[in-house]
């Protein structure tokens, strides 16, 4: 069974979920504020959760390896998140507890 670093955590949660919010991010910019005033952010972080959610073990390490390059969409949502520290942490706070409880049960951590 493999392991990942804590660095590698973070790069999958960001990838997943920057999967999952280039559309609804790059049209609906918003302003930085508390995170409650983010409803397009949290509609995205409730995706990305529930994929995790209600994955398997076996469907998420498959997924892991079977990893493909980011594509263009992906590579821009990456660069968003790199400007704007304020949401990124908003989404990385949102979605990384739960995300890791399931990675962390799957043996997907250590």
């Amino acid at each position: 069974m493999m392991k990942y670093s804590h660095v590698s955590f973070v790069v999958l949660v960001l990838f997943v979920a920057l999967l999952v919010a280039l559309p609804l991010l790059r049209s609906n910019r918003v302003n930085a504020q508390p995170a409650q005033q983010y409803p397009i952010l949290d509609k995205v972080a409730a995706k990305v959760i529930a994929k995790y959610q209600n994955s398997s073990c076996e469907q998420l390490w498959q997924q892991k390896s079977q990893k493909a390059p980011p594509t263009p969409e992906e590579q821009k949502v990456v660069q968003f998140l790199h400007n704007d520290a304020q949401m990124r942490s908003i989404f990385i706070n949102k979605v990384a507890p739960p995300i890791a409880n399931k990675m962390f049960e799957c043996g997907l951590i250590p």
